[in-house]
């Protein structure tokens, strides 16, 4: 089903678009990089000219600003904001997996979402854009790779449907099963230190406790460094994986931080697809989209530059969750709001409480909520604490609702949803957020 609709999206926009100006607009994350890549190739190939922009969100405002006298097209973006695209005169096609809202798809806007098929199959922008690809053209086939970081990159590695399995198989990746630590490629204590998920009491950010840890986990260096985590042998793996339990809560599971270790062949280089994913993320989070497109285009000039602003990042990382386990929460039940104001920038607000929700700090369940300053607007991301997500909250609605009566914007999945809003109503968020999240538990739970 899927590939049959990805072919008849493609067939519709080679004739469609025929001697058309087009203009590419994708999201910035690892996601949506990876598929501006895969579709700027793809054009680059069928000699089109295109002009393309990378944004953190379509709000209203990039949708008055986008050409009148151009074809669109949205990647990882659209699904909700069909309504208000309907309102345009342009021909749209979009390639997303996010939620779609309820607004009625006009006949020019050409749509490709799982959400919209009768067998629902859960895929990643990047992938569905990589089938597209692949359907204009047999010779497409070698940008599978980029397709599968972008996978790894929104975190679906682990459910591996036909489609995706196939995928995979043209990607030509080595998969390896390893402790889900990135990346597995470089020394172990470097890896370690800077690991940020998962997050080991005593170790991330702390270069003389992971020596400690290692030596507890009883690894020892080759030489004068350590292995990396592929080089371990199965007995190394396994005391490794024990270390790692016994600082974490005794009620996390080993198969929660054992998975696929995707390996593919970057700049004639065999990498970690997660540690890939996180760079390109922390280029577009550092505010430099173009450097991570160039490093995906494989300009070796911004692989350099992508390097250094890793660092940066990562060490953002690391002084953003001191932060926030230094100072104070609001915690409600089965929540809690972080609100870093100034003190972490916006644009990692969402990694860090992704950190978080995969981290022991939170029960499973809880609720996070964390708030960042845009200069006069305020970063709302949401996520729940845990692995076992079924039958719980529905962000993307709460952050819908909430957005709708503070004036905002708001979009993202059932678990990981965020929204926009203005700084004036800061407190009437808290406040709001409070209402809605307990209503939301009493509804859910009705025993309490």
């Amino acid at each position: 089903m899927l590939i049959k609709k990805t072919e008849e999206f493609a067939k519709i926009f080679l004739e469609k678009t025929k001697d058309k100006k087009l203009h590419l607009v994708s999201h910035y994350d690892t996601d949506g990089i990876t598929s501006a890549v895969i579709f700027i190739k793809t054009l680059e190939r069928m000699y089109k000219q295109f002009s393309l922009k990378i944004i953190k969100q379509l709000s209203d405002e990039e949708i008055l600003a986008l050409p009148k006298n151009k074809t669109i097209i949205l990647l990882d973006l659209g699904s909700g904001s069909l309504e208000k695209l309907s309102r345009l005169d342009n021909e749209i096609f979009i390639i997303d997996h996010h939620e779609i809202d309820k607004g009625k798809i006009r006949g020019d806007i050409t749509l490709i979402n799982p959400h919209i098929l009768e067998e629902y199959e859960n895929l990643c922008c990047a992938e569905l854009t990589y089938l597209i690809s692949k359907a204009i053209s047999e010779g497409n086939k070698d940008l599978a790779y980029l397709s599968i970081i972008g996978m790894v990159g929104d975190t679906m590695e682990k459910e591996i449907s036909k489609t995706r399995n196939k995928i995979i198989k043209e990607a030509n990746v080595t998969v390896k099963k390893g402790l889900l630590i990135y990346p597995s490629t470089r020394p172990l204590d470097k890896a370690l230190e800077y690991s940020s998920r998962p997050v080991i009491p005593g170790v991330v950010g702390d270069r003389e406790g992971t020596f400690e840890f290692l030596k507890e986990a009883g690894i020892k260096k080759i030489g004068k460094t350590y292995k990396a985590l592929i080089d371990l042998s199965d007995e190394e793996m396994k005391n490794l994986v024990t270390a790692v339990m016994l600082r974490i809560s005794p009620n996390e599971k080993p198969s929660d931080y054992i998975g696929n270790l995707y390996l593919v062949k970057f700049f004639n280089k065999i990498e970690d697809a997660r540690e890939l994913s996180a760079v390109i993320n922390a280029c577009s989070r550092m505010g430099h989209s173009g450097i991570a497109l160039g490093l995906c285009l494989g300009n070796n000039n911004a692989r350099k530059k992508a390097e250094c602003l890793y660092v940066k990042y990562r060490q953002h990382i690391i002084s953003g969750l001191k932060y926030i386990d230094k100072n104070e929460k609001i915690k409600g039940k089965e929540y809690i709001i972080i609100n870093a104001k100034d003190k972490i920038k916006d644009t990692i607000i969402g990694t860090l409480a992704s950190i978080l929700s995969f981290s022991p700090v939170y029960e499973e369940g809880t609720i996070i909520i964390a708030m960042a300053y845009n200069r006069d607007k305020i970063k709302v991301s949401t996520r729940i604490a845990g692995r076992n997500l079924k039958n719980r909250h529905n962000l993307k609605k709460i952050m819908d609702s909430v957005a709708y009566v503070l004036g905002g914007e708001s979009g993202g999945h059932e678990n990981a949803a965020g929204c926009t809003i203005s700084i004036e109503k800061e407190r009437d968020f808290i406040e709001l957020i409070k209402k809605k999240f307990e209503f939301e538990i009493v509804k859910v739970n009705p025993k309490i």
